[in-house]
């Protein structure tokens, strides 16, 4: 009686909202697989311009339509272009990682001294007022130095701590057809390509673009008011 009672309620369910919420959970998932995500992020890699306990808005079709849950294309109508944050899947371990865009496909990309060399040319660095960034902690504004990146077409900030170079030099490399040479904005505190090499173009799940919400992780998650649907 138990058994035949509980396969009635199941029917009930089903037949009632079940296979409503069935639907709506599945349109919620391919919305967020295919057309766009947030993304946590709990590290420093991308400081200043993206800090730990930001939530970044990930649009999924400013490049192109993947199937959803899937990473293969349906349509392409753009590429990642510099200077661009793009979230992706790492070649080492497939984590979702954020970094900027510096090479795109026939690049050639060197460092010297954390001066990066575009196409055989080396970008210019502006300096910049630390304390512009008064949500890092102390140490690092006293640790870092800061400066205005002048990628074309992005210009963007970026921190060195002269301390602890990470990888300063390397040297020229040619990006590949269909690949992307990745970055992170702390330049002396980032696995990006220098480490794993390049990106491919399938392993890119969007562009961010803002960042939607912001809790500062070292003050009791308190939210960071002023980042909350900011433009990056």
């Amino acid at each position: 009686m138990k058994t035949e009672r509980l396969k009635q309620q199941i029917s009930a369910f089903w037949k009632g909202w079940g296979w409503s919420l069935l639907v709506a959970v599945l349109v919620a998932t391919s919305f967020r697989s295919a057309i766009a995500d947030w993304n946590d992020v709990p590290t420093g890699s991308m400081k200043p311009t993206i800090l730990e306990g930001d939530r970044i808005f990930v649009n999924k079709l400013a490049y192109d339509l993947k199937i959803p849950f899937t990473t293969k294309h349906l349509a392409e109508w753009d590429d990642p272009k510099r200077g661009d944050i793009v979230v992706f899947y790492s070649p080492v371990d497939g984590k979702r990682l954020v970094k900027r865009v510096v090479g795109i496909p026939g690049d050639m990309v060197a460092m010297w001294n954390n001066r990066i060399l575009l196409n055989g040319e080396p970008l210019q660095y502006d300096t910049l007022d630390a304390q512009r960034f008064e949500q890092l902690p102390q140490e690092e504004l006293r640790q870092h130095i800061f400066f205005t990146e002048m990628l074309p077409p992005k210009p963007h900030p970026v921190m060195f701590n002269p301390a602890a170079p990470m990888i300063p030099s390397f040297a020229p490399i040619i990006v590949p057809a269909e690949s992307y040479f990745m970055m992170g904005d702390n330049r002396d505190n980032s696995a990006d390509s220098r480490f794993f090499g390049f990106v491919e173009r399938q392993r890119i799940v969007g562009k961010a673009t803002a960042i939607a919400l912001s809790f500062d992780y070292a003050h009791y998650f308190l939210p960071r008011w002023n980042r909350f649907f900011s433009k990056l």
